[in-house]
């Protein structure tokens, strides 16, 4: 099994829910489910799968899940295989689903029963013939590039008043920047916000330049435990997180002071928590997507070490570099100038800058599994050697972790 979650947003950038992509076999290792034989089973929904292993409160918080459902598996019992509440299921179909009465009796049935339902790949010509299709929807998708939404949107507003469209294929910041201000859009998906884009080059606020010293503190190869907790004293939110952090580890007695709780973590410890709080204050005034992006790329990378035959501090790199990944969009200059200011080691920088080094090809791989570039994702499992449960477990794990670090 694989498995991506892509962010649905609005005009300010604020996630309104998700899509689970999911793929359940290899189809470049076994050939033959590309063709008649990729249909067995096609009455399970894989995206269901890891919905009923993880809980929607992991995945996604009270955000609705947008799960794919073909001509085959609409037809299933949906409801056996997710027990979640229908009302933040929604059915993603597309133009296989005809608008002839089998299918049409079919979303009437689904729409009785709570679910959803949300049409994709449609174009202009299609509309008028997929009339009875679309007046079930909740969500119609469309390819900006492809069609004029300052015309399509009156035909909406007059035929399907309680339809929202979600703008797809929205690569770009410009491209984001004019569909929102002409505002024919209630929701967007796209390249662009998975890695939001900005530009030039800003002075780092004061506060975020206590957190860059400390992170160039504990960056070190074997840094002071008492230099890292005079630093963070000097910060209230860290201070107060740090200390309700190890309370909870302790059982009789609780910490003294900042440098108490320091020793009491020791350095690996401390270090990978500074890292993650810190860039947790830095992203308080971006979209918490982003938090969510940096966070979760940082969990997936540190658990595909393994998968890869990493250990160790080779781990613990990755873990690094997933979390500062993002760290251009959170600092607001070029990812040139935003790795300057922490002191990572050479590798990450390699792989960050250039795609290169023995860290970039888990990078490389995490990009495309956060695309849902199955054929790619699959692609680099057969030349790597690797198998598909190890990475779903690492993908898994990293949900969950992330929503214990930041619940919904």
């Amino acid at each position: 099994m694989l498995a991506a979650l892509i962010p649905l947003f609005d005009g300010q950038m604020a996630v309104r829910g998700y899509s689970v992509f999911a793929q359940k076999q290899n189809y470049l290792k076994s050939p033959s489910y590309s063709g008649v034989a990729r249909l067995d089973g096609a009455g399970n929904i894989p995206g269901f799968d890891i919905i009923d292993s993880m809980g929607m409160e992991t995945l996604s918080g009270d955000l609705e899940i947008f799960v794919e459902a073909n001509n085959v598996s609409l037809f299933a019992d949906i409801p056996h295989q997710c027990h979640e509440d229908h009302g933040k299921i929604v059915l993603l179909i597309d133009k296989s689903v005809e608008p002839t009465d089998m299918y049409i009796d079919r979303l009437k049935q689904l729409k009785e029963m709570g679910y959803k339902l949300a049409i994709r790949k449609l174009i202009g010509a299609d509309f008028e013939n997929y009339r009875e299709i679309i007046k079930f929807m909740d969500y119609i998708l469309i390819n900006h590039h492809k069609l004029d939404i300052s015309k399509a949107r009156n035909y909406f507003e007059k035929v399907y008043p309680n339809l929202k469209i979600c703008a797809v294929e929205v690569d770009t910041r410009e491209d984001f920047d004019k569909l929102a201000e002409d505002g024919h859009y209630d929701l967007y998906e796209g390249e662009f916000f998975r890695m939001p884009v900005t530009e030039g080059v800003k002075e780092i606020a004061p506060l975020t330049t206590t957190y860059i010293e400390l992170l160039n503190v504990v960056n070190k190869p074997d840094f002071d435990l008492t230099d890292a907790a005079d630093v963070i004293g000097h910060d209230t939110a860290l201070v107060i997180s740090l200390l309700g952090m190890v309370n909870r580890m302790t059982v009789n007695a609780g910490v003294s002071s900042v440098r108490h709780a320091a020793a009491m973590l020791g350095q690996k410890e401390l270090k990978k928590w500074i890292n993650t709080a810190i860039t947790k204050e830095m992203c308080q005034d971006k979209p918490s997507e982003l938090t969510r992006i940096s966070l979760l790329r940082a969990r997936f990378a540190e658990n595909l070490g393994g998968v890869f035959g990493l250990r160790g501090d080779d781990t613990a790199e990755l873990f690094l570099m997933g979390l500062f990944s993002v760290l251009d969009k959170i600092l607001d200059m070029p990812m040139e100038e935003a790795i300057t200011k922490v002191k990572v080691s050479k590798d990450i920088q390699d792989a960050l800058l250039r795609g290169e080094g023995r860290l970039a090809h888990v990078y490389d791989f995490l990009l495309a599994y956060e695309d849902a570039s199955w054929q790619e994702v699959s692609r680099q499992m057969i030349v790597l050697g690797i198998e598909m449960e190890p990475v779903y477990d690492a993908f898994k794990d990293s949900l969950s972790w992330y929503r214990k670090l930041i619940p919904a």
